[in-house]
């Protein structure tokens, strides 16, 4: 199925058209730079703006020789290039292009992740209005607790995203670094000037202070940034799985018309798109670990890193993408059965307002001890028996009757008393903004 995703802004990213171009564009500029001090011809810049060029192709083919993609794309640059090529990457080592570019790189797909997350956002609001006050039954362990409503469960994943949009913006801004410094990082053959000009026509800041690489916790950050955004997102799907459970059916995914759920089971409604988040989550998390264990470099810089942010970047970035794009999917057309979610709230028959009157009582006197006991003996009866309910079970009690009447007690019983503040937590979050 992932194959069948196709959304180019996001893949063009991670392309090498779309990488080489970078390097040949931090590299014009690190000229550009020099040639506003002048330390080289400005007519040499003009020529090198004007013949600069790369063909895929050819620099793999020289790559093949030189074990070294960076100098096989310069060597191919200077093929287009000429005699004017030797002002092409003056004073620069390899990862002043490789780690400016990867920076800016990953500044754009996190952009793109920031678009679709706000979307998100706004579709988790929608749909936390629409059910602000569809009762459900709350479960703690996976057992009924007491009536919570579908609108609080979006309105929680509401907030989740925003902290997740926080996340994100920092995270962008702590990956949005470039370094023009050098072999060990202390611009030894180059102005800082230079560093400064082509960071800021790149969008991105100088790295304070840098060795032959930027440092890889920026990167770490980033990468568990999106880690968390699939662990929210996993949170979502595995929610709506249960839900959807055959026993349960609050909630499905939408099935469309013509959908097989089993090659063997035509009843089959599977939640295929919730497992494939869940699935998909475990690839962040697990990539977000390699980040970290790429940190630790020996002295100036070592390559263990290189390697592995091959893999874990892009991917990471376009798992993220993808998870985006199904989960707004998913919620936008989510199918909600408040009926099944009533009928599930009155299975237990009355059990969830056991702290209810277990508080009311303690109101009227009883002990804590006391009214636990009160309410337990009765409720492990209805828990045994199907035929009983609480509300019946407590007006035979004696001990309850000394400090409840049955009026009272139906107060007690009361769905819609359960929703008293729910405009109180919706005013705080999903109304307020």
């Amino acid at each position: 199925m992932i194959e069948r995703y196709t959304l180019p802004e996001m893949g063009k990213i991670w392309k090498d058209d779309f990488k080489y171009q970078t390097w040949l564009q931090i590299e014009i500029l690190a000229c550009e730079a020099r040639a506003s001090m002048g330390e080289i011809p400005a007519e040499d810049v003009e020529v090198i703006k004007k013949k600069a060029n790369f063909d895929i192709k050819r620099v793999l083919e020289i790559e093949e020789t030189t074990k070294h993609d960076v100098i096989a794309f310069l060597t191919n640059v200077a093929e287009y290039v000429g005699p004017e090529s030797r002002h092409i990457h003056y004073g620069m080592t390899s990862s002043d292009i490789l780690d400016t570019s990867l920076s800016y790189q990953m500044k754009t797909a996190g952009e793109l992740l920031m678009k679709k997350l706000l979307e998100f956002k706004s579709v988790l609001k929608q749909r936390a209005l629409e059910h602000k006050n569809s009762l459900c039954v709350g479960r703690s362990h996976g057992v009924h607790a007491e009536p919570t409503t579908m609108g609080l469960k979006f309105a929680l994943w509401y907030e989740e995203t925003k902290r997740n949009i926080a996340r994100l913006e920092n995270a962008i801004n702590t990956i949005s670094v470039g370094q023009i410094s050098g072999a060990v990082g202390t611009f030894e053959h180059l102005s800082p000037k230079v560093e400064e000009y082509v960071c800021h026509r790149m969008g991105l800041s100088p790295a304070p202070v840098s060795t032959q690489v930027i440092q890889r916790d920026r990167h770490a950050e980033f990468l568990t940034t999106l880690a968390i955004i699939g662990t929210t997102l996993e949170k979502i799907a595995v929610e709506i799985r249960h839900l959807q459970r055959t026993e349960v059916l609050e909630a499905e995914e939408y099935f469309s018309k013509g959908q097989k759920g089993s090659s063997a089971m035509p009843h089959k409604r599977n939640p295929i798109t919730c497992e494939r988040i869940t699935g998909l989550s475990r690839l962040l998390r697990s990539n977000s670990m390699a980040a970290m264990e790429n940190v630790a470099l020996w002295h100036e810089r070592d390559i263990s890193h290189s390697s592995v942010e091959r893999v874990i970047v892009p991917d990471s970035c376009i798992i993220a993408d993808y998870m985006l794009h199904l989960s707004i999917k998913l919620v936008k057309n989510l199918l909600v059965y408040p009926e099944n979610m009533l009928k599930n709230l009155n299975l237990t028959r009355g059990l969830i307002f056991s702290q209810t009157v277990l508080l009311k009582l303690v109101s009227k006197g009883a002990t804590r001890e006391e009214a636990y006991r009160l309410v337990q003996s009765p409720a492990m009866d209805v828990w045994a028996d199907q035929s009983k309910n609480l509300k019946s079970e407590l007006l035979k009690s004696e001990g309850v009757k000394k400090y409840l009447n049955e009026k009272e007690l139906a107060e007690i019983f009361d769905n819609q008393a359960t929703l008293k503040n729910v405009d109180f937590i919706f005013a705080r979050t999903v109304e307020k903004d």
